[in-house]
């Protein structure tokens, strides 16, 4: 069987588990859905109009073709820059598909509605992103570009943030509010990243622009890629030990101490999973920048870190939170995602590792600047997609 097939065969499988996790949060909508006014006005349910998201009556019906275009965009660009994946995903969700200013109705007429709808935004951008993120995973460990030391350092400590996150916020988090800590959490990272694109800041990456620039040379001179790689090519682990591990690509030698990467994962994945997205836009700074690796490196182990991390906050959500997804809307953005994520690890390899930060900075302080205003002054100063 093929990768494609298989990955279609594990979205099918994805979808089945509904059958086993509804009990644990139909109720919850249920109740939701019959403490909220009914009528046609902003804040109540028009039980005269068909059903839409979470099949509530009167809420957004997102065209499919729609879904399945920008779930595919959003899997390119994970699997190419490496990080802000579940950004776009929660800006589909949000702005795209039209569920964030639903659910902001409910702010004052339904609050329970409001953070249920809240919850399962940042829910369903994360099955998106765990999707991604085994795809990118599987494809970057056969390219040999997955640093499988580091990324299970850093996966550890996700375990323990991934869990912790929904346990304390689910049902809590009023949309409000949401947009405006995920859109501030983006807006900073996009000024970060482009400090990393000044002189000043390149000049702190001299090894991972070294390896980066090896990495290119290598491609375009022999048409090589890191699937097959030489003797003195590729990530060769040279030291593995809890004081430190120590690793060479092509002949370029990085190294790290195993409690930092831990440490960071357990703050990376507890911030992701509040915000509701998949991590690695904190993972690639802090990648590229605490441990020197050159982008090339970042996407696949950021894409395993956060592989780890999904799984534990879509447990946490649904099965013990009780956290609805909308199943069609999800089912079809699987398949995007599966699209683009399989497009992004085939081409990446031909972006210059600095246009790659660029890509991400640009659309890092849109989404911000937009975000932020909107959540926090309850109006955004730039328009809309």
């Amino acid at each position: 069987m093929s990768r494609p097939f298989k990955y279609l065969f594990l979205i099918l499988l994805f979808l089945v588990i509904y059958q086993w996790i509804e009990p644990a949060w139909a109720d919850r909508l249920k109740e939701a859905i019959e403490s909220t006014p009914k009528g046609m006005n902003p804040g109540e349910i028009n039980e005269q109009a068909g059903k839409g998201f979470l099949g509530i009556n009167g809420a957004p019906s997102t065209n499919l073709i729609l879904a399945f275009s920008w779930a595919v965009f959003v899997g390119w660009i994970f699997s190419t820059v490496g990080a802000f994946g579940g950004i776009m995903a929660g800006v589909g969700h949000i702005t795209i598909f039209g569920i964030g200013d639903y659910g902001a109705d409910f702010r004052n007429t339904s609050p329970v509605l409001n953070k249920l709808i809240t919850d399962s935004i940042r829910t369903s951008n994360q099955w998106l992103v765990g999707f991604s993120a085994f795809i990118s995973s599987f494809n970057y460990y056969r390219m040999g570009r997955l640093v499988l030391p580091l990324g299970i350092c850093l996966a550890a400590g996700s375990i323990g943030g991934a869990y912790l996150i929904p346990w304390l916020t689910a049902g809590k988090i009023s949309l409000k509010s949401y947009i405006g800590y995920f859109g501030l959490f983006v807006l900073l990272l996009g000024c970060y990243l482009f400090y990393e694109t000044t002189p000043r800041g390149q000049a702190k990456r001299k090894n991972a622009l070294k390896a980066a620039e090896a990495f290119k040379q290598s491609v375009k001179s022999s048409d090589r890629t890191a699937k097959n790689p030489q003797s003195n090519e590729g990530i060769m682990i040279k030291k593995f030990g809890l004081g430190r591990i120590v690793f060479t690509f092509y002949d370029v030698e990085f190294s790290f101490r195993p409690l930092i990467p831990l440490a960071g994962g357990f703050v990376i994945a507890g911030l992701a999973s509040f915000l509701g997205v998949g991590g690695g836009f904190l993972l690639v700074p802090f990648l590229t920048s605490v441990t020197g690796l050159p982008m090339y490196l970042v996407a696949g182990t950021s894409a395993f870190t956060v592989l780890i991390g999904m799984i534990t906050s879509i447990f946490s959500y649904m099965v013990i939170k009780g956290t609805p997804v909308y199943w069609p809307l999800i089912g079809v953005e699987l398949l995007g995602i599966l699209t683009g994520s399989i497009i992004g690890t085939r081409i990446s390899r031909y972006f210059p590792d600095i246009w790659l930060k660029r890509i991400f900075i640009v659309l890092a302080l849109y989404v911000g600047i937009r975000y932020t205003t909107k959540g926090f002054l309850g109006q955004s100063i730039l328009p809309p997609f």
